[in-house]
């Protein structure tokens, strides 16, 4: 078996980020040579023109679309790169926006610290300091990357919850 083939198959599949240690349990493979493979497949994907990206979060490594095709195919699969986490801290952004970081955390609990930092990086919202906390709100990119107003998403998000 194609061990390097078996792992890029693994990030295509998961829709959260995978860490080198799961997949060695997973797989039987030690966590070194997992990480050798990440770091391959990583770099392989750097050199060629494809549309693809692997990156390191805060959980792991995970298989993204690459900044410059997002908004071309964004309309096929829009949420797909997003963790459930991401999704519901973005669904409240998107309801309460501006909204205070603090009241995030409060709803979401600490990983929201994380998720904020997916989606920032994304640049799908930016943060402003205010006090203690930051003010959340969605930047010109959130349209551009889900291929939708922010009020068409919102209709959708107050449909699935009715």
């Amino acid at each position: 078996m194609n061990k390097k083939a078996l792992i890029e198959a693994a990030f295509f599949v998961s829709s959260r980020p995978l860490n080198p240690k799961y997949l060695s349990k997973l797989f039987s493979i030690p966590e070194e040579e997992i990480q050798a493979i990440i770091d391959e497949i990583s770099n392989e994907l750097k050199k060629e023109e494809r549309g693809i990206m692997l990156i390191q979060t805060l959980d792991g490594y995970e298989l993204v679309v690459k900044p410059e095709y997002r908004s071309l195919v964004a309309k096929i699969a829009p949420f797909s790169e997003l963790s459930e986490g991401v999704k519901r801290t973005l669904a409240i952004i998107i309801a309460k926006q501006p909204v205070k970081q603090s009241t995030i955390v409060k709803i979401q609990g600490n990983k929201a610290y994380d998720y904020l930092k997916i989606l920032e990086k994304k640049g799908l919202i930016k943060a402003e300091k205010f006090g203690r906390t930051r003010i959340i709100s969605l930047t010109k990119n959130f349209e551009e990357y889900f291929g939708k107003s922010v009020e068409e998403i919102k209709k959708e998000l107050l449909s699935r919850t009715s």
